[in-house]
């Protein structure tokens, strides 16, 4: 079944994204840890973060607003919770994600890659704000390689307006993550792995979709 199909009008996109916040507030349940929990590493925003920002901020970047063309790419459900250390969760936290489009071109005025070439089906940005268990979901699309950088989704964490972590998120078992210099310097183990993560078949998904999760452990001010 083509996506176009499944898109054909305002109402059936407002009840795909209202289901993609429904499935987000059921999937997990809060806990409390014995110990701390590894906290995800910090990473350079990047030259990229969007310097116009596009209309359409939802968290489906697959389809912009009442469009039926989808967005080139393997269709993935990025999905987690964002914790403090001792896994409480961090509800109504905003998380914010951005990436280059399959061309490997990003939403910025600055982009390199072939610009003429940009996916303008692609959203490249989303947000999402956290549930009562910091569950967030996004759909995009598996990240892809450009010249110097391993394939990475940017994410940033917000909290009433503060800015708590920005961090990058990597595609694990991919060769060019060993030449990534930004990658390289991450710790090995606990840490490294925290944001290197499997994208696989989505249980139950259509046409190929894949699945990857990520928790997001932020470490919080006294103030917050």
């Amino acid at each position: 079944m083509k996506l176009s199909s499944l898109y054909a009008s305002s109402a059936s996109r407002r009840h795909f994204l209202r289901a993609l916040s429904l499935s987000a507030a059921g999937l997990w349940t809060p806990g409390v840890f014995a110990e701390a929990l590894t906290l995800t590493p910090r990473a350079t925003e990047g030259p990229f973060y969007p310097d116009k920002l596009p209309l359409d901020q939802d968290n489906d970047l697959i389809i912009l607003k009442d469009s039926t063309t989808p967005a080139v790419g393997e269709i993935t459900y990025l999905s987690g919770r964002v914790l403090d250390p001792k896994g409480n969760p961090l509800k109504n936290a905003v998380v914010e994600i951005w990436q280059c489009d399959a061309s490997g071109v990003y939403l910025h005025s600055r982009s390199g890659g072939n610009v003429e070439k940009r996916d303008r089906n692609f959203q490249g940005f989303g947000r999402f704000e956290t549930d009562s268990k910091g569950g967030y979901l996004f759909r995009t699309i598996k990240p892809v390689p450009y010249p110097g950088r391993t394939p990475h989704i940017h994410m940033k964490v917000k909290l009433r307006d503060k800015e708590l972590l920005t961090t990058q998120i990597y595609v694990k078992g991919y060769a060019q993550n060993e030449r990534d210099g930004i990658w390289k310097r991450l710790p090995e183990g606990a840490v490294r792995d925290s944001v290197t993560v499997p994208f696989t078949s989505k249980s139950g998904g259509k046409a190929g979709e894949l699945e990857a999760k990520c928790d997001i452990v932020v470490g919080l001010t006294p103030a917050e």
